[in-house]
């Protein structure tokens, strides 16, 4: 009877043991289950720090891994959309145009009042008029019939007589001397010539213009004119002629 007592002890100590083993297996097995379907889902939805956290206190005993876990390959990271090129038409500039405002000419009549009219140019340099003189004027040639025994071609000046081009005037030397410059009107249109030569009728006011032949210088005859004498504008002095030759006057 002890024994019988003895047995049916033991079993049910037994039986309370393998209950216990039982329950400690269930729990455990629901801890594993439960851990992984955490991690999966933190996994899959991207959570990092809550599988951190999860990895740090570990499941169910496992050990945290070291290590950021992977994200599923069905789920790769998003991406920025890339936005399409904008194209930006060509802006159509206009032509820029600059207007130059070109000066007003003053009226001829003006500017002709500004200009010293009288001004011309001889021997490369500016002349005006410096006097008038009434005066008688006949014509000779360089040639024996109006230079007798003198018929040389060189003048009084020491120039030569083609000196500008056959066009000068013999005068009476104390009252133009050699080298003076007037212009006789109807002699080489009116233009100034040089006085390079004198002659022994010329006298007082009286004049000689120069011609290359006797026959033209018969045609000019004797004529009563009004001569202009002329002097250098621009303040220099006028060069001196007869320094070329002995010194007479």
């Amino acid at each position: 009877m002890k024994t019988t007592k003895k047995t049916s002890r033991l079993s049910a100590v037994g039986v309370a043991a393998r209950s216990q083993t039982l329950l400690l297996l269930a729990a455990l097995a629901i801890a594993a289950i439960g851990g992984v379907v955490s991690k999966n889902y933190l996994a899959r939805y991207q959570t990092p720090a809550l599988v951190a956290v999860v990895d740090e206190q570990g499941i169910a005993g496992q050990k945290a891994p070291t290590s950021k876990p992977k994200l599923l390959a069905s789920n790769p990271p998003a991406t920025p959309a890339r936005l399409p090129a904008i194209e930006v038409a060509p802006v159509a500039t206009q032509p820029v145009v600059q207007t130059v405002v070109q000066p007003v000419p003053e009226p001829v009549a003006e500017v002709a009042s500004k200009v010293d009219l009288s001004i011309r140019w001889f021997n490369g340099r500016p002349v005006r008029p410096a006097k008038t003189m009434t005066m008688v004027v006949t014509a000779y040639s360089p040639d024996e019939i109006s230079c007798p025994g003198t018929a040389d071609n060189i003048t009084a000046s020491l120039h030569h007589v083609q000196t500008n081009a056959f066009r000068s005037v013999a005068a009476d030397t104390r009252l133009l001397p050699l080298g003076s410059m007037i212009s006789v009107p109807g002699y080489d249109d009116g233009q100034i010539v040089p006085v390079l030569d004198r002659g022994g009728a010329i006298k007082g006011r009286r004049l000689d213009v120069l011609y290359p032949t006797h026959e033209r210088a018969r045609q000019w005859g004797v004529q009563r004119l009004t001569v202009t004498v002329w002097e250098y504008a621009d303040g220099l002095p006028a060069g001196d002629w007869r320094a070329e030759r002995d010194g007479r006057n």
